[in-house]
């Protein structure tokens, strides 16, 4: 009996550790790098890099590179196609073992932009093909669609303000995946290189994570000047 009562404390330990661990009470941070590259009137080409930590700067949790081409139908609306590479530790803690799960994803995009009054508004919506490996042949493919809705505050000709709200739908099983709120402050360094630094509130079904961001935006023209 007094074995049997010491196997269960010890599991309700266990049980109580693990969901300490979740990551859920710390403060992570996104580190991020995104490009548009003009190639011609029409063209352009997408590239992203991001760098996700459970803690501030520590703690690794997701590395994703993005890349894509982009056509300009006009200067206010964009398609995408694209090709994602993501690699995720999906334990909070630092000595879990190797449990990495990689994912190649094939995304298709529409961008929407428009101006009421001062507010600049970009409304993005996105299909995602997931083809997701999580080790010893265990592998699935699921298929998710996201809309983001984001406003633009321009302060001065240098500062300005950046918010957003995304959510996330998958196309199987439970429906919600997950929703990000995000606000910043922005500098314009020059007119094509930006820097954001702000805060993520971002929600799943049963959990909620706090994110810094640091995020450069560089967009180089490379068309030849007339």
């Amino acid at each position: 009996m007094k074995k049997i009562v010491i196997c269960v404390a010890s599991l309700l330990c266990i049980t109580g550790l693990v969901a300490q661990d979740s990551g859920e009470n710390a403060l992570g941070s996104w580190h991020m790098y995104f490009g548009t590259n003009r190639v011609s009137d029409k063209l352009s080409i997408h590239t992203e890099g991001q760098l996700r930590y459970y803690e501030t700067g520590e703690n690794f949790n997701q590395l994703l590179l993005r890349t894509g081409l982009n056509y300009h139908i006009d200067p206010n609306a964009i398609v995408t196609g694209g090709y994602a590479f993501i690699d995720t530790d999906p334990t909070f803690e630092e000595l879990a073992g190797d449990r990495d799960i990689t994912e190649h994803r094939i995304f298709e995009q529409l961008i929407l932009k428009n101006k009421v009054w001062e507010l600049l508004f970009e409304h993005r919506y996105r299909l995602e093909q997931r083809f997701l490996n999580f080790g010893q042949n265990n592998t699935d493919v699921q298929h998710r669609a996201r809309y983001r809705v984001q406003v633009t505050l321009p302060l001065t000709d240098t500062f300005f303000l950046n918010f957003y709200d995304e959510v996330f739908l998958n196309l199987q099983d439970q429906v919600f995946g997950q929703n990000r709120m995000y606000a910043a402050v922005g500098i314009h360094v020059t007119n094509n290189l930006s820097v954001q630094s702000g805060y993520l509130k971002n929600h799943f079904n049963n959990t909620n994570f706090d994110r810094l961001q640091v995020a450069v935006f560089y967009n180089p023209d490379f068309r030849k000047q007339k």
